[in-house]
């Protein structure tokens, strides 16, 4: 670049801090994902550069990591420079906009939250005095470091517990029946019965919750008690964390876990480095670099009292961002991420570290972080909602009929009420309350007193057990789940995780699968496998080290022994090694050296020597080193170029030394800036040792092309061969960069450290004048080449999207990748097939986006959603399933089906593939339909270079506009908002840390398990639960309809022939423990069946085990079961003298016995445990009866001994028995021979498959 030009003219479409100048930006700074290609805007005429850059540098510093060399600058202007700083200081905020094609889209999606990130205001900084405790929190009041995650106090516990748990409105309404039940003329039960039900329940999450608590409060004494040294007195002395506050100076040792948000002061390090672990934080086992200022570590390094001030932001969740400067000693300069480390972090690798406390305690980055995830609630438990509507409707036309029939049956008797014994207005008895008046309120009142009597005696109806019961079925079968072994991991020894126990059933129901593809399909461990190297393709014949030596290819002696060996190529060796100087070995050297040096990788080194064998001779000085990174990719790419004998091997504050074939080059980092979302690029600026200055660039394709210099005929022919290489590399399912480089004049450089310095110690827009700053230095670039890395999949990843395929599940991938690169990786993965025909949606404006769907919607016969989403609801809710069986069903009990079309869907198979500029203009709501119709009749969607928020907006028009259940899977930070949005959301345990497990419903160690997950776990608990809410309502219903006949035929006095205590115990004990054991062990089919034949998962789809249609089936069969209980024994005792009470003993036993067969019935797979549960509850049901009718001041006293003598006793229970399950026998053997379910076809194949095996090892046993 010639010197005469100036460097804005070269900067591209990056506005560089104009006056006046427009800038908008992405808010997902900081990833390390090539997220959104984002255009900024730019106005083309503004004043020179040199105009605005008028200050003087003493020395300059940089954000990470920090130099420490000096340089005298003249910037000339000074009054240009003050009405730069001035007019920056009133730019507006960051926004999320992007600029396409003259026309700016907001791409904030209407249903994803997100939070915002402002940077600090300099009118409202945090004031951070070092060493001075009282003066920085006397005026500001900052918070002390004492934490506390728990809920509880002992004073608060019970109202707060209480006051949580009513807001279930079942918990309400059973209150409301209690205090009714208070009040005299309505005291049906006694009033310390009618109090236990609810009591129980709430006593037993009470008990639940406060033994969490308890475990919270032991873990934050423990935290809080903690100790570190601080300075005090001179001397550093121990001091408990909870004391700890804002503006003391800790020490930190090795090992040591860092107790608040501290800014560095000083290190063991003599340039102030320091190593430090977050896997507390974000789960990131890789070890990162954190600096302290060069002016303070020299400070700590003398000795003494440090002193000075912080302005920092105020406390923030963004664990990837701090802003703050510092004045030390009449100096002031920046502090950015680099310069603090977090509370939860540990200190590796270096011997201590000094550090000023900024934020504390509850203000910690680390605390601000701990919120829960979004709670989710149950598709089956709000359709039970409606259910328990309609059950409220019963209730209520029952108490109405009851208080009715009362005031019509005092209008009949009234004249009568004196003279009838069992209803007297006046009492005729001999004493002081003979003509006393009995409590009698009139007509209308006993009228509306007997509706509330009613609720009182019906109250059952609504049944408050299920509730307790879901949660523990819930947990019975997430720890079935975590103790799945085929889903342990063996490789991350990670097993199953349950962080949500209320969306167990939602597995089973699943019909959208949205899943990242880096990381979650792919391993995200990184294997450098082609280079383009000025034009020429290289990595088709990759050997290993030694294999070189066997081809005679020249390799100087190694002395880094890698920890995993890397292959290479014998060409691209032989280049590197040539002893002639051309152009291709100029662009090879320095392809290799951006490699080495272009990354914030950290070496380790092992200390002590290995031997190696070279040549035939032994070699005892080579040193095994490793690479620490915080991206995969870098540390594949500084293996790789140290396979190629570039080896970083040294790294420090101010300078990196490369072992370049075994000559040491030490190269002065001046400065770096980081990959981020918006450029998608990374560069670092360098100086030789002669000298001479460059900036080494590396980044994505679609940013880099766009800055390189128009050079010559041969420039352009590289251009065009290495774009031919990296669509090679994409369509092989590779992740590529770019590389580039290019000289820096001194008066680029100059200028380039004014801005960088006036943009690094801005407490206002950072990051946005960094970024601006960059794009000084990134333009006329010089390509050397590029990179071409393979992830591999993950195993079982084909075969498990192929199972999920069969079960009816569609899978959308939305990656950040290249669009070459995710297809190559669908078709790996099976995800894409060759009989699907691909709609590819690559537009650049709105209207090109539309014409691009309404194109593909009109080839295609895709219908609009207004005629089609009819069609689909019908299908899908389908109360019969579409699923049918041939006729020519083979004879090896395999059943086969196949599924029906819907109408508006194309008989083709079809492929969307978007990118993530196009979703920028269709995430609107005019284009959101046009993209929802065309998705949903695509059997694979394919989103490319989509953003986190993109990601969540795809996600949310699935969710708003269909009923279907979504599930998002995925590992990176960049995936939680798309788990958070997803009905159900799953977290990879991989390598770029735990923010999505943390996040997420369900976490585990390989996408292969989500097939056992959905297709066994899922399967098993929607069918349990569904059976579970459908029985637990017959159980209650069944009951209450037996009092309800009874009251009828008693006058409709709301009295009772069963004993209160009866009539509690038979939700809570009597019939309780065989629906949760049923609902935790039973399985309708063996996890080999479901596995073996996916589209047994459809049941779900089709809402077999709970539906409408089956709430009413069960509802006449409660209706009969009712009217048999009831009238049976009426019409046997009718002509005999038996009481009340035995009648009661006998119905109570009756309605046990009767739901437990009733419940044996539907039973698919008999355990031990189920046994014990069905049988054991009826035989505690007779030990209740026989302890309460032993009870003198009982008015059963004695019933029950009475009864067992009477062969009629048993007889009518075993008549009752068979009379009320005999319609549904019936029904259910004429339903599955004529119009059997897949299940049950399936079933009957296990059970034949069963007897085959065991005549055939029968047969083998007697020959």
């Amino acid at each position: 670049m010639n010197s005469d030009r100036h460097p804005l003219r070269e900067v591209g479409s990056f506005n560089c801090l104009c006056a006046d100048g427009s800038f908008t930006s992405s808010v997902f700074d900081g990833s390390q994902c090539n997220l959104l290609d984002d255009v900024v805007s730019v106005e083309e005429d503004q004043p020179p550069l040199e105009d605005y850059c008028t200050c003087s540098l003493p020395h300059f510093e940089s954000a990470e990591p920090p130099d420490f060399e000096q340089f005298p600058l003249e910037c000339l202007r000074q009054g240009r420079r003050r009405r730069l700083v001035n007019n920056s200081c009133n730019s507006n905020p960051v926004s999320f906009e992007i600029s396409g094609n003259k026309s700016q889209r907001s791409v904030r999606h209407k249903s994803v939250q997100f939070e915002d990130t402002f940077l600090l205001r300099e009118e409202n900084p945090r004031l951070i005095y070092i060493n001075d405790p009282r003066k920085t929190n006397d005026k500001y009041e900052f918070s002390g470091n004492e934490i506390r995650t728990s809920k509880y106090t002992i004073i608060t516990f019970l109202p707060k517990n209480l006051f949580i748990q009513f807001h279930r409105l079942a918990y309400l309404y059973f209150l409301a029946i209690a205090a009714l039940n208070q009040l005299p003329p309505l005291a049906v039960f006694g009033r310390t019965v009618s109090l236990f039900p609810l009591l129980f329940v709430l006593c037993v999450t009470a008990i639940k919750d406060g033994y969490e608590d308890w475990r919270r409060h032991r873990s934050d004494r423990n935290e809080n008690n903690r100790e570190s040294l601080v300075e005090q007195s001179g001397g550093f002395r121990l001091k408990k964390w909870k004391k700890i506050q804002a503006g003391e100076v800790l020490k930190i040792l090795a090992n040591e876990t860092i107790p608040c948000d501290m800014v560095l002061l000083g290190t063991s390090d003599p340039s102030g480095l320091a190593y430090i672990q977050t896997m507390n934080l974000d789960g990131e086992s890789n070890l990162k670099t954190r600096y302290a200022r060069q002016e303070t570590a020299l400070a700590v390094s003398e000795g003494g009292r440090i002193s000075g001030l912080v302005r920092c932001e105020q406390p923030n969740r963004n664990i990837y961002e701090f802003t703050a400067n510092m004045e030390f000693k009449g100096q002031k300069f920046s502090l950015s991420q680099s310069n603090i480390v977090l509370r939860g972090c540990q200190l590796k690798n270096t011997e201590w570290i000094i550090g000023v406390v900024v934020y504390a305690g509850q203000e910690t980055k680390a605390m601000l972080n701990s919120a829960a995830s979004p709670s989710k609630r149950s598709k089956l438990e709000s359709y039970m909602n409606r259910e328990t509507l309609w059950l409220s409707i019963f209730l209520f036309v029952m108490c109405l009929v009851v208080a009715l029939g009362m005031g019509l049956w005092l209008l009949r008797h009234n004249e009568e009420l004196d003279t009838l014994p069992y209803y007297r207005k006046r009492y005729f008895t001999h004493g002081r309350d003979d003509g006393k008046r009995n409590k009698y309120y009139g007509i209308p009142m006993e009228t509306f007193f007997s509706f509330l009597s009613s609720i009182i005696v019906f109250q059952i109806m609504i049944p408050i057990s299920l509730y307790i019961t879901m949660e523990l079925v819930r947990l019975g079968q997430s720890y079935f789940m975590i103790e799945d072994k085929d889903m342990y991991d063996s490789s991350s020894c990670s097993r199953f995780q349950c962080r949500s126990l209320n969306i167990n059933e939602d597995l089973g129901q699943i019909r959208y699968v949205f899943s990242d593809k880096t990381g979650t399909l792919t391993e995200n461990k990184m294997e450098f496998q082609r280079a383009s190297v000025c034009g020429k393709n290289y990595g088709g014949s990759l050997l290993m080290g030694d294999s070189l030596q066997e081809k005679n290819i020249a390799v100087t002696q190694r002395r880094w022994k890698l920890k995993s060996e890397v292959s290479v190529d014998s060409a691209l060796m032989a280049l590197l090694h040539k002893d002639v100087v051309g152009d291709e070995r100029i662009a090879a050297h320095e392809f290799f050296l951006t490699l080495a040096a272009c990354n914030t990788v950290i070496p380790i080194l092992t200390h002590g020597t290995s031997s190696s064998c070279i040549n035939g001779e032994f070699h005892e000085d080579v040193e095994a080193i490793d690479y620490q990174g915080e991206s995969p990719d870098e540390q594949a790419l500084v293996s790789a170029a140290s396979a190629y004998g570039y080896t970083l091997f040294e790294r420090t504050s101010g300078h990196i030394v490369v072992d370049v074939n075994g000559e040491k080059l030490r190269l002065d980092v001046l400065g770096l800036h980081e990959f981020d979302s918006v450029r998608k690029r990374m560069s670092v600026v360098i100086r030789f040792p002669n000298g001479a200055v460059k900036v080494l660039v590396k980044g994505a394709d679609t940013s880099m092309f766009s800055i390189l210099a128009n050079g010559t005929e041969m420039d352009d022919h590289i251009t065009n061969a290495t774009q031919s290489h990296l669509s090679e590399y994409s369509s092989q399912g590779l992740r590529t960069l770019v590389v580039a480089a290019r000289d820096l004049t001194e008066t680029e450089l100059e200028t380039w450290q004014c801005r960088y310095e006036d943009a690094s110690t801005s407490l206002t827009d950072r990051v946005v004048k960094l970024r601006q700053t960059a794009a000084l230095i990134e333009s006329n670039l010089k390509l050397l080449g590029a990179t071409a890395i393979e992830d591999k999949l993950q195993d079982g990843v084909p075969e498990a999207i192929e199972a999920l395929r069969q079960a009816g599940i569609k899978v959308w991938v939305l990656t950040g990748d290249k669009q070459e690169t995710a297809i190559s990786i669908g078709l790996s993965c099976k995800l894409l097939t060759s009989d699907m025909q691909q709609i590819i949606i690559n537009g650049n404006s709105e209207d090109e986006c539309r014409n691009l769907l309404a194109d593909a919607k009109s080839k295609y016969g895709v219908k609009s959603s207004n005629g089609r989403n009819q069609n689909l609801k019908c299908n899908k809710n389908a109360e019969t399933g579409n699923l049918k069986v041939p006729v020519n069903t083979k004879s090896s009990n395999v059943p086969q089906w196949y599924a029906g079309k819907e109408d508006g869907v194309p008989s083709v198979p079809l492929a969307l593939i978007i990118d993530g500029n196009s979703l920028v203009y269709i995430l609107e709501k005019d284009l959101e339909s046009e993209l929802f119709d065309l998705a949903t009749s695509c059997r694979v969607v394919l989103c490319c270079r989509v953003a986190p928020l993109q990601k969540a907006g795809i996600v949310d028009m699935i969710k708003s506009r269909t009923d279907d259940m979504t599930l998002a899977i995925g590992d990176g930070a960049n995936d939680v908002s798309m788990i958070q949005m997803a009905d159900v959301g799953v977290g990879i345990c991989g390598q770029e840390g735990r923010q999505a497990v943390m996040a997420s419903d369900f976490a585990m160690g390989q996408f292969r398990f989500l097939k056992r997950l959905l297709l066994v776990h899922g399967h098993w608990n929607y069918q349990r639960v569904g059976y579970l809410v459908l029985y637990n309502f017959y159980r209650n219903a069944v009951f209450v309809l037996m009092l309800f006949w009874y009251i009828l035929c008693t006058a409709f006095s709301t009295t009772s022939a069963l004993t209160d205590w009866s009539s509690v115990f038979y939700s809570v004990i009597y019939t309780s423990i065989p629906t949760i054991v049923v609902g935790m062990l039973d399985k309708d089919l063996s996890h080999k069946t479901l596995l073996r034949y996916p589209k047994l998962y459809g049941a779900g789809h089709r809402q077999e085990a709970y539906n409408l249609r089956l709430f009413w089936i069960t509802m006449v069969d409660t209706l009969w079961q009712s009217l048999v209980l009831f009238y049976i024994p009426l019409f046997t005792y009718k002509e005999s003298s038996i009481d009340i009470w035995s009648m009661g003993s006998l119905w109570t036993i009756a309605v046990v016995v009767l739901v437990n067969i009733h419940l044996a019935m539907d039973i698919r797979r008999w355990e031990v445990f189920t046994h014990v549960a069905v049988w054991g509850s009826i035989i505690i049901t007779y030990a209740c009866m026989v302890v309460l009718d032993s009870i003198p001041v009982f008015p059963n006293y004695w019933t029950i001994y009475h009864l067992a003598k009477m062969p009629s006793y048993w007889l009518t229970i075993l008549l009752i028995i068979v009379i009320a399950i005999l319609p549904r026998f019936l029904f259910k053997v004429v339903h599955q021979i004529f119009w059997p379910s897949d299940i049950q076809i399936a079933r009957e194949a296990e059970i034949l498959r069963r007897h085959n095996y065991l005549g055939l090892k029968q047969d083998h046993s007697s020959s």
